[in-house]
């Protein structure tokens, strides 16, 4: 699936960054929020690489990975954060690609997307450090047919510009916005998604 056949499966894609696991209580601010933004519209969840991306850039730093182990690496990351996530978020249920998200929403769960397995099938994006999670999450929205994307991003930031990667623009379909949710200001999450989604 790629976004130019894309099928509306969700309305919104939430992308958390690695700032979510700035401390047990940034997590469980935003984990309730998801919560209470999953009532809203039919969400999915995306997770960033977070620390465990960092351990990646560590050794690609010291070892010289290739660009393909290290974008493999990185994107295994997001997976070990899907884990993480999907343990503490309550009616979460770990999804890996479009037909497990569609089941996941009609069970009335809350997605979490590990997205290895469905990234190793389609390789969509370059493999490079210009593409991170905020891209992969970009691809994914306009695959799922979300009108939107949220990035949950530490707090301080503002300007999508001067936060997301280098590929980030090109990886957004044209038809998806996208926009930020600080982690200090999370509980504006589901207020943010309602007023975006209606009409």
């Amino acid at each position: 699936m790629s976004p130019s056949n894309a099928t509306p499966l969700v309305d919104v894609v939430v992308k958390l960054g690695g700032g979510v696991l700035a401390s047990v209580e940034a997590a469980d601010a935003v984990l309730e929020a998801l919560r209470s933004a999953a009532q809203l519209c039919r969400l999915l969840v995306v997770p960033g690489g977070g620390p465990f991306a960092d351990v990646v850039r560590d050794i690609d730093h010291r070892f010289g990975l290739s660009d393909d182990a290290a974008h493999w690496m990185a994107v295994l990351a997001m997976d070990q954060h899907a884990h993480l996530m999907t343990g503490r978020l309550a009616d979460a249920e770990m999804v890996s690609e479009p037909r497990e998200i569609a089941g996941a929403i009609d069970a009335h769960r809350i997605p979490v997307l590990a997205p290895s397995r469905w990234l190793r099938a389609a390789d969509p994006l370059p493999h490079s450090w210009d593409v991170t999670s905020d891209s992969i999450a970009a691809w994914v929205a306009g695959c799922v047919g979300a009108r939107r994307l949220v990035l949950v991003k530490p707090a301080g930031v503002h300007a999508i510009d001067t936060v997301v990667d280098a590929y980030f623009s090109r990886a957004l379909p044209p038809n998806v916005s996208s926009l930020i949710v600080t982690t200090d200001r999370i509980d504006q999450l589901p207020a943010v998604i309602s007023a975006r989604t209606q009409g």
